[in-house]
């Protein structure tokens, strides 16, 4: 039995429901091999060799494809037909060979399907091929690449932008575009313009509205009626004059359908219609692809296979009638410059099977299949037929016309099932029915209004505007597009609210930093003509180690320019970028950076330890005035938490106020004095908004610590509060006695409303818990060998915090970054900090074992004589 290895059990399974018994199919769970996050895993001077690593996951499904080459030495490899799915297929042929299960007799062969359907699987089957090297090698390009810039860039970003993550080829890039986007909505300012609409009667008493175009014999452009005095002057222009139809025109017009689907319009589309996000839509379209419902979802073609036309074309025909077919099929040409990623468009495999035929259960694959069926249905109908009327109606004298445009559906066609969505909804006037008008009858004027616009700013992008953005820049690809977008959020650099993309503080600092110092690689056309490289390289048409080396050269001399940059140096720099969006001229010509606090200091931008930024007094700590990262925002800072902070009332005459501290915001009761200078204070938890604490929450935190009573078995006083970690419960004398029993409460509002009983319960079980004590610490995760020492690396969660153990050094993880998102080079880099700090040796590179010298052998003993 020939043994055939795909991506996912889910298609092993059906595609083994396909070719039966006389095949073993296995799934590989996705890639088997990557580079391992450590120095040296690509070396640009030895010609870019790559050391790949079998990640622990997969040893266990590589052991499962061994065993069974084993029993039949014949291999076929059916990963997707893109440049991931070659690149599994390669992956699996190099650690297979390397583990000897494939042999020099062993037939290796690839096929590929772009659906996962009987007659696809079986006509690949019968047409195999050998692993595409152009393929492959377009992908050892881009994963050199990633590796190369990530692995040399980010270290950049933490040493000298705190809170920055990562940056990546194509992620900054992308990030730049909605960081750019907010800059432009920053730097608009709103333009007034005024427009004239005229309620009119027909002789026939039907009303309609036509809207002013010439005034005084000139054509009116936008902004020429500029304030109400002139719009004005206009209604009394029109409304001193008799008015007449003055030409009636009917065109007729066509609307045609759109292509079908291809990834970057699927997830367009998806997000529009559904709100679903890119990687959302990826993950519900590949269920629907490995349940054999749906072709292959990456790609930029949009070309139909001449069956599926047919397919497309009965079933039309069934549910709509002839009316509803072109008389030819409609023929849609692929734009994509890379012919490895155009496949065939996203289409149902079976064009018979609608969404009630398909009985599908989970809710998303519904949707999204319903949407898909009716994209491709449209894709072959007949336009939709229009009528488009325009009027003008002017006075005699013609200083004044109007003009009233109507619309008209004469045949619906393709919209009959299905019509695109828009990213934003602008009112169509025009998408209305007129009455009917004769040329050169009178029209009553029953009112006539001015109605005053503002311009408006761009708006922000949603992730399906960004996709097509990034489509028209030429920069990623179908396999990418959902990653990109989802990294820059994971990172924290873009937040989603209200589908929108929100650059935050970190991501205009990274994008700032690399604006400055890497400019060319965050560059739209250095991007776009990069992947247009890798499109020639996967085309077989240009050789992947120059496109690294010529690439690696000018980055490598890039990055080392950096290595003397001071913190303070970048953000001043920083600063100077920013200081038009930071600090804009101010109305009255005073300088925009003199503190408005102390009057003596200037204003320049700081970072917190969380990674976030803000605006700072160079006078700190005598001045402590702060105000948000970005413009002056009056209403913002009203609402904010001035120096002096901000006062939310009084209790028994003392004011109570809410200040920012070095180590975040809190509550006070009184002023600072010689009698006391240490006035009661309670952090304000980090699920609530500072500048939003009320005076009544302000004296619940003052409260604390709450007591809630003696504990009926000892007697001994059980207190609830909030520290460091979060709201908790201690069993002691007072909260500030280091003994006792602490538990952990689930939620803030338990500590005002905990009772005894359930206190008693949650010390109890954590009384139990601590018979684990004693025992060796579990890590929470493992990251793997020291890269040069040796040694396991490993993350704990320890009394303060998690933190990373490399043999006896031991290094707290920052609040910034996530445990489960710490890299090995992350982690090293901590630890090589951590050694430094306690002036022991950085870890010295590991030293090959010196090999042992045979032992002697023994010289048999001499034989007595006998």
């Amino acid at each position: 039995m020939p043994v055939v290895v795909v991506e996912s059990p889910a298609k092993a399974k059906k595609i083994n429901s396909y070719l039966g018994s006389d095949y073993t199919v296995l799934a590989s769970y996705g890639h088997v091999r990557d580079l391992p996050p450590k120095d040296g895993s690509v070396l640009p001077d030895e010609d870019f060799d790559m050391k790949w690593e079998i990640a622990s996951d997969s040893k266990k499904h590589i052991k499962a494809i061994v065993d069974a080459l084993k029993k039949d030495n014949e291999l076929i490899l059916a990963t997707d037909p893109d440049r991931e799915g070659e690149a599994i297929s390669w992956h699996l042929t190099e650690a297979l060979t390397a583990k000897k299960a494939i042999k020099k007799d062993t037939p290796v062969s690839r096929v590929v399907f772009n659906a996962i359907t009987k007659s696809a699987v079986t006509e690949a089957m019968a047409h195999p091929r050998q692993v595409d090297e152009p393929l492959v090698e377009a992908y050892l390009a881009r994963r050199a690449l990633d590796y190369l810039v990530g692995f040399n860039l980010s270290p950049v970003l933490w040493r000298k932008l705190p809170g920055a993550k990562s940056a990546g080829r194509v992620q900054s890039v992308c990030l730049r575009i909605i960081v750019e986007r907010e800059m432009e909505i920053e730097a608009f300012r709103n333009q007034e313009y005024w427009t004239v609409k005229a309620l009119l009667r027909t002789p026939r008493g039907q009303t309609f509205e036509a809207r002013l175009t010439t005034l005084a014999g000139k054509k009116l452009d936008k902004f020429d009626l500029g304030n109400a005095t002139q719009a004005e002057m206009a209604v009394q222009a029109i409304t001193s004059r008799d008015l007449v139809v003055k030409s009636v025109e009917a065109k007729p017009a066509t609307r045609n359908p759109s292509p079908p689907f291809m990834t970057s319009t699927l997830q367009q589309e998806a997000s529009r219609k559904f709100g679903m996000g890119a990687k959302q839509t990826m993950s519900v379209a590949q269920r629907l692809y490995e349940a054999g419902l749906i072709t292959y979802m990456r790609t930029d073609g949009i070309d139909m296979a001449p069956e599926a036309v047919t397919g497309a074309r009965d079933a039309i025909k069934a549910k709509f009638g002839d009316k509803y077919l072109p008389d030819q099929p409609r023929i849609y040409k692929n734009k994509a410059k890379n012919a490895q990623e155009a496949h065939e468009c996203i289409r149902p495999t079976e064009m018979s099977v609608s969404t009630e035929d398909a009985k599908i259960a989970d809710s998303d694959q519904r949707k999204l299949y319903d949407l898909i069926y009716k994209r491709t249905m449209a894709s072959q109908m007949a336009a939709a037929r229009l009528e488009r009327t325009v009027v003008d109606i002017a006075s005699a004298d013609e200083q004044v016309i109007l003009r009233a445009n109507g619309q008209v559906m004469v045949f619906d066609g393709f919209i009959a099932i299905y019509e695109e969505g828009k990213d934003d909804t602008v009112v169509d006037d025009d998408d209305k029915r007129l009455p009917q008008l004769t040329e050169g009858e009178k029209a009553e004027k029953k009112s006539v209004d001015p109605e005053q616009h503002f311009t408006q700013p761009p708006p922000r992008y949603t992730e399906a505007t960004l996709v097509k953005r990034m489509e028209e820049l030429g920069i990623g690809r179908p396999s990418t597009y959902a990653s990109i977008v989802t990294t820059i959020q994971d990172r924290g650099y873009v937040e989603k609210d209200k589908n929108r993309l929100i650059p935050q503080d970190k991501g205009r600092l990274v994008t700032a930093f690399l604006t400055n110092y890497f400019r060319k690689y965050i560059g739209y056309d250095f991007t776009a003509d990069l992947e247009n490289q890798l499109d020639e390289v996967s085309a077989g048409d240009a050789d992947y180690k120059k496109v690294l080396g010529q690439f690696w050269r000018d980055f490598s001399a890039a990055i080392a320019e950096t290595a003397d940059l001071r913190i303070t140096e970048v953000l001043e720099k920083i600063n100077e970028v920013l200081e038009p969006h930071l600090f804009p001229p101010t109305e009255d010509g005073s300088d925009p950076r003199l503190c408005p606090n102390c009057g003596a200091g200037r204003l320049s931008m700081r970072t917190a330890r969380s990674g976030g930024a803000f605006i700072g007094c160079s006078n700190y700590p005598e001045c402590r005035y702060t105000r948000p990262f970005g413009p002056p925002n009056p209403e913002a800072e009203a609402s904010a938490i001035p120096p002096e902070g901000k006062l939310l009332g009084t209790d028994d005459g003392d004011e109570i106020r809410i200040f920012k501290g070095r180590f975040g915001p809190y509550a006070q009761r009184g002023e600072v004095t010689e009698d006391n200078k240490k006035p009661p204070r309670q952090s304000i938890p980090g699920e609530w908004e500072p500048e939003d604490v009320t005076l009544e929450q302000a004296l619940m935190l003052l409260s604390l610590p709450r007591e809630i009573g003696p504990h009926p078995e000892d007697g001994v006083t059980v207190w609830a509060n909030i520290g460091r970690y979060g709201p908790y419960l201690k069993h002691a004398e007072s909260t500030s006695h280091r003994g006792g029993t602490n538990a952990n409460l689930e939620s803030i509002d338990e500590v005002w409303t905990v009772g005894m009983n359930r206190a008693v319960q949650l010390l109890a079980e954590k009384v139990a818990s601590r018979g684990a004590r004693g025992k060796a610490a579990v890590p929470i995760r493992e990251l793997g060998e020291h890269p040069e020492a040796g040694g396991p690396i490993n993350i704990f969660d320890g009394k303060y915090g998690p933190y990373v153990k490399w043999e006896k050094i031991n290094a707290t993880i920052p609040d910034t970054i996530d445990p489960s998102e710490l890299t090995l080079a992350q982690a090293v880099h901590l630890i090589d900090e951590r050694a430094e700090k306690a002036g022991k040796k950085k870890p010295a590179r590991k030293k090959a074992p010196a090999k042992k010298k045979p032992a002697a052998k023994k010289k048999p003993a001499a034989k007595k004589a006998s």
